[in-house]
């Protein structure tokens, strides 16, 4: 892959990449990044963990200008963490050109945001709804809009955005240049580009390409009464440092760290429903190290971008296989090893084969772990711990109680009564779940092949005199899964 130096961007920004510890471009950002810098307009099918934000982040930053009175830019995202995550990196990409970008999103006191555009920002990264909650209060304005990014379309199709885009999109002029990023590609979202974007050039990441190397993936088949015993007994076993665990429902999610908790560990939920101080409380947390665990659905962890997560686990399985690239993508970044285990009930193993094909990539099953299992593994962590506390050398305190302690007693004996005392016993204090029950899969192989987009092939039109552009049509699906 051609380094950010190759691909003739300014000094400021190729010295935010090495800050920001960027070395070599990913694919999309390689094929991309030449398109929108020659003022193309883009359709980019990534997943994520693909390094799409610095994909659009880096040409926007390149083109906007620092001396901008109004706003230049604007990107488009589901969801308000995922609107902070962006601003954050196009703030680390344009910290040297002196451009910023302000995320909008609902939940967060509008008055204070007010007093954040009177700064003058270059970009605003919001949401559907509240941008058009500034829209009409005309503290937003989108006359001047040079640049526009939807990012992960598809999600906000799903969550019932698409008429607000369009609202927005109409009110930017006309004159600008366009990019669209989405993971699939559904019939809604090419109108939208058809109707939105002009001649865009189309470029696709395909799964097998995401960068999930560095995860290693298995699952464990178990019946959903045994679940959560199942995930105690490999938190005990790995002993995470940062995890995610992943369930299908709001409800799932308040149950299960709070059973989490009732059994020891550290643990906090984060879905839609929490306000939005009560989620950054969360987040503060988790990314501080203060919770070592985080439970979260999917939305609420769309766009998270959290170093240092050791271990994903899939508690309940993803509706799609989207789903699964998304979660998985959580772990294993930045050239670290990380590690993703889903749970799958016996009704669920064809759920599973479908994400092994539509993934490139076969999943490994591992069997139930064990009682002995747990013990070995926490014995093996409290070994860690005491060996970490003899490297570290701050004993000298303790030094004389041990020697008087030797002189009754003979090491070994002492030692292992200390190993005892240290080492967690397993905890099976009860806990009680409500059962999820899966709804069914109405997504075909050939559905997600559909959804896969075609550039548009062109046909002329001898009436107008020029040439239109008209979408593939779809193929039929021929078996439900």
């Amino acid at each position: 892959m051609p380094t950010f130096y190759e691909l003739g961007l300014s000094d400021p920004v190729i010295k935010a990449t090495r800050d920001m510890g960027f070395e070599e471009t990913t694919p999309i950002q390689e094929k991309t990044i030449p398109l929108l810098m020659s003022g193309r307009d883009v359709i980019g099918q990534a997943q994520t963990g693909t390094g799409k934000t610095a994909a659009f982040g880096i040409p926007m930053v390149e083109k906007i200008k620092a001396q901008a009175e109004n706003i230049s830019g604007l990107v488009i995202t589901p969801t308000r963490e995922l609107a902070v995550q962006v601003a954050e990196e196009i703030n680390r990409i344009g910290q040297f050109k002196s451009i910023r970008a302000l995320p909008i999103y609902g939940g967060q006191d509008i008055d204070r945001q007010m007093r954040a555009l009177r700064l003058r920002p270059q970009i605003i990264v919001g949401t559907p709804g509240r941008l058009m909650d500034h829209m009409r209060r005309r503290t937003i304005r989108l006359q001047q809009i040079v640049m526009v990014v939807l990012d992960e379309a598809d999600e906000m199709l799903s969550m019932g955005f698409i008429e607000d885009i369009e609202n927005i999109l109409r009110e930017v002029p006309q004159e600008r240049q366009t990019m669209l990023f989405s993971a699939t590609m559904p019939g809604p979202i090419q109108d939208l580009a058809r109707r939105f974007m002009k001649n865009p050039e189309f470029v696709s990441i395909r799964s097998k390409e995401v960068t999930v190397a560095n995860t290693e993936q298995y699952y464990v088949e178990t019946h959903e009464k045994e679940k959560f015993d199942v995930l105690c007994r490999l938190l005990d076993i790995q002993s995470p440092a940062l995890a995610i665990i992943f369930g299908r429902t709001k409800r799932r999610v308040d149950e299960l760290h709070e059973a989490l908790n009732k059994r020891g560990y550290s643990a906090e939920g984060i879905h839609g429903d929490l306000t939005q101080s009560k989620r950054d409380s969360v987040m503060r947390h988790f990314k501080g190290g203060v919770t070592e665990i985080l439970v979260a659905t999917d939305v609420a962890a769309r766009g998270l971008d959290i170093s240092g997560v050791t271990h994903v686990y899939n508690f309940d399985i993803p509706q799609d296989p989207d789903s699964y690239i998304h979660r998985i993508g959580r772990t294993g970044r930045a050239g670290n090893a990380g590690l993703a285990v889903t749970l799958v009930t016996p009704r669920e193993i064809g759920h599973l084969r479908l994400i092994e094909r539509l993934t490139n990539r076969k999943i490994i099953r591992k069997s139930f772990p064990t009682i002995n299992e747990v013990v070995e593994g926490q014995k093996r962590i409290t070994i860690d711990r005491l060996m970490q506390a003899v490297a570290e050398g701050n004993t000298l305190q303790y030094k004389e109680l041990a020697e008087g302690l030797l002189e009754t007693m003979d090491s070994v004996s002492l030692l292992s009564a200390a190993l005892k005392l240290l080492t967690k016993e397993p905890d099976t204090t009860p806990v009680n779940l409500t059962e999820e029950v899966p709804s069914r899969w109405k997504k075909t192989v050939d559905d997600r092949r559909q959804q896969q987009w075609s550039p548009p092939r062109r046909k002329f039109d001898n009436n107008k005199g020029r040439r239109q552009q008209y979408g593939s049509k779809p193929k039929q699906s021929k078996k439900v899964w």
